[in-house]
């Protein structure tokens, strides 16, 4: 089983990760944050990654860190349960639509991270959520997972939308990238040998 389990604890955040790549989308998403909840949800769900999530952070000040730091976990856990990415597609991409939005999501497991992030939010708050945390969000997975991550808004005037579709897209991509190769298993997608 490809899985991983990262616990992480500083002064702002006390965070425990589980996942498996080789789930069916189970999740038990807990942050204090409801919207955020909704996205990991979503990001587990179509990504096919059982994950758990807790998260106690200083939500008295604000979101921020508990966001943040959940996506520098997540992209931990991501980079151990791959190994040494022996077997697996190694690319994926998704082009997602949710109602008004639409959101184009390409990634490489490159171990080179790299955030390129061609969104806009209409509202600074979904709900009580800073919208300019979704990419704080992505911009911290993709660091420490070792991920280039493109997610380009193609349409979208929902806030809400556009940011689910983004998780969306990121899942399904992800979904498809860490799926084992069966024309090329016993392999390291890469002509280096290593990723």
């Amino acid at each position: 089983m490809r899985s991983a389990e990262i616990s992480r604890k500083t002064a702002e955040t006390d965070i425990r990760v589980e996942i498996n790549l080789d789930g069916t989308g189970v999740y038990d998403n807990q942050t204090g944050i409801g919207f955020f909840d909704h996205m990991l949800d979503q990001l587990a769900r179509h990504s096919l990654i059982d994950m758990k999530i807790r998260c106690a952070g200083d939500l008295h000040i604000d979101d921020h860190h508990s966001v943040e730091d959940v996506g520098i976990a997540l992209g931990q856990a991501l980079t151990a349960a791959l190994g040494d990415k022996r077997g697996i597609r190694r690319y994926g991409a998704c082009l997602l639509p949710m109602d008004d939005a639409l959101v184009r999501a390409a990634l490489d497991l490159s171990g080179r991270p790299y955030l390129v992030w061609h969104v806009e939010m209409p509202t600074a708050k979904i709900g009580a959520f800073d919208t300019e945390l979704v990419r704080e969000f992505f911009q911290a997975f993709s660091t420490h997972g070792g991920i280039t991550l493109h997610v380009d808004q193609i349409h979208g005037i929902n806030s809400h939308h556009i940011a689910e579709a983004a998780f969306k897209a990121v899942a399904r991509a992800l979904r498809e990238a860490v799926e084992t190769d069966p024309r090329k298993a016993d392999a390291v997608p890469s002509t280096k040998g290593s990723l």
